[in-house]
């Protein structure tokens, strides 16, 4: 039975479609699994090693590599503050300490709640609007820690549910354009491509 909900498993097997070798598809899998349990559980991972044709061990070793991945539960808002070298001349240290402080809890950790997951990070690139914060890595360029508060004070009551959807959730919005091709028409070109490449090394032999 598949951990993943109907409609992600559908994804899941249209994303494995889309490459020739399914291992390949793991990290855009890795993602779908966080979006459904905010993490990338036990489960979600034992699920994207049937789908890719690899071991639970190989898919965890890739998700801990990455660190957009959590491989343990986390808030539904994860906080991410920046105190690399910009931030920290603008005070990111010291905004660290405040948000743990309004977040209540500490720097790795996750509230008591469970809504904030609070994060030191590297550099968020947006270095102009120092110190950077990310919820859920969406900017929200909070430099002050009035507007910080501000803020925390939205997410708790769902003000800004619209434009912060829960962790793991990187799109919300499925596009319908691109290059699209049904799975038969992407099966049929790759069995074509494999007979020509079979056709052209026996004419070199």
């Amino acid at each position: 039975m598949s951990h993943f909900r109907s409609d992600i498993r559908q994804r899941a097997e249209e994303l494995v479609a889309l490459y020739p070798r399914t291992r390949s598809a793991m990290l855009p899998l890795l993602h779908l699994a966080q979006e459904q349990d905010g993490y990338v559980s036990d489960e979600g991972i034992a699920e994207v090693a049937e789908l890719t044709g690899t071991t639970p061990a190989e898919v965890r070793g890739t998700a801990s590599f990455y660190d957009m991945f959590h491989l343990e539960p986390v808030g539904k808002y994860v906080v991410g503050v920046c105190t690399n070298i910009a931030c920290l001349l603008a005070g990111g240290e010291e905004f660290l300490e405040h948000a743990s402080q309004k977040l209540g809890c500490a720097v790795g950790s996750m509230s008591e709640d469970g809504l904030f997951t609070l994060e030191e990070t590297e550099c968020l690139a947006d270095c102009d609007r120092a110190p950077v914060v990310q919820v859920n890595h969406r900017y929200m360029r909070t430099t002050t820690t009035d507007a910080f508060d501000a803020m925390v004070d939205d997410l708790r009551s769902g003000k800004l549910d619209h434009d912060v959807p829960p962790h793991g959730t990187l799109i919300r919005v499925r596009r319908s354009g691109g290059l699209r091709a049904s799975r038969q028409e992407v099966a049929d070109q790759r069995i074509a491509a494999k007979a020509a490449r079979e056709s052209r090394i026996e004419e070199t032999k």
